[in-house]
């Protein structure tokens, strides 16, 4: 049974981060002056978009009969659509994620929350739906679903790694996967393929601390996961540079070979760059128009 003390002490923890969170990615967002809403495409709506030839299949009513008694072709006036899509995000929650080499830099998983839930800002700012993977937060639109979005992303897991959540995808939705992507990396492989084969598209952002790309380590070191599961004491830690910087290179060829054969974009974010170039890359990358690159 759940002691209640130890319930709402963690409630009560849990709370006061939620504030600081939404702080920040508000301040963030409203760093990133976008301008109007980037994914702007024909359709239903109020506002002109432009005229185009009538084609098979289109309906009468839809003819705009002015512009077309200027000549010999019948036109279609099409009007704009600020497209409200689903973007799906999922941010690891893992102990891993806790990880900060310096008190100079965030940890992981301040930083990936602070992109995850900025980006949720600006997309809920251009009318879209946004939420979680998974059928704990359905993507919605409003400002009850940011702070909804806020106090999910508070919650931390008490694994090393966590897998990414792929069930409940929504067919030709979007999504953002946020993680370093250090545990099993099967997991990432399942979702992607889940993600493909119900035309979900997105982004894979391998978010990382400065000192995990440059393995700044020397003589006697003892590296211990951030849950305490696992645990490794060398006497030379400079003879483990060139075989971790290795397996790291190799961990990012596979995500990249992976976003492409799913049709997602990869990309790298340390936590000792700017937050705000990280929150524009992400959002530049979601758009469907970026195509696959890393």
């Amino acid at each position: 049974m759940t002691d209640p003390i130890a319930l709402r002490a963690t409630s009560e923890e849990e709370a006061a981060r939620l504030p600081a969170l939404l702080a920040r990615a508000e301040h963030l967002a409203g760093a990133v002056l976008l301008g109007a809403h980037g994914r702007r495409r024909s359709g239903t709506g109020d506002d002109f978009w432009q005229y185009r030839p009538a084609q098979m299949g289109d309906s009468r009513r839809a003819i705009d009969h002015r512009r077309s008694a200027m000549g010999d072709t019948e036109f279609v006036r099409e009007r704009e659509w600020q497209i409200a899509q689903s973007v799906m995000l999922w941010v690891d929650q893992g102990a891993s994620m806790r990880f900060a080499s310096t008190d100079a830099v965030p940890n992981k998983i301040d930083r990936a929350r602070t992109l995850a839930l900025a980006l949720a800002i600006l997309l809920n700012r251009g009318g879209e739906r946004v939420g979680l993977t998974g059928t704990a937060l359905p993507p919605r639109a409003g400002r009850p679903q940011i702070m909804a979005l806020a106090e999910m992303f508070c919650r931390d897991d008490a694994a090393d790694y966590a897998p990414p959540e792929h069930r409940a995808m929504i067919p030709h939705a979007r999504a953002v996967f946020m993680s370093d992507f250090m545990g099993n990396i099967d997991g990432v492989r399942l979702a992607l393929t889940k993600a493909a084969d119900r035309g979900v598209r997105g982004v894979l952002c391998h978010v990382l601390d400065p000192s995990e790309e440059a393995f700044p380590f020397s003589g006697r070191t003892v590296f211990q996961s951030m849950g305490g599961t696992l645990s490794h004491e060398t006497l030379k830690a400079n003879d483990l540079r060139d075989r971790y910087l290795e397996r790291l290179a190799e961990r990012k060829d596979e995500l990249a070979r992976l976003c492409a054969l799913t049709g997602w974009r990869y990309g790298v974010h340390h936590t000792d760059a700017s937050a705000q170039a990280g929150l524009l890359w992400l959002y530049g990358a979601l758009d469907a128009r970026a195509g696959v690159a890393a």
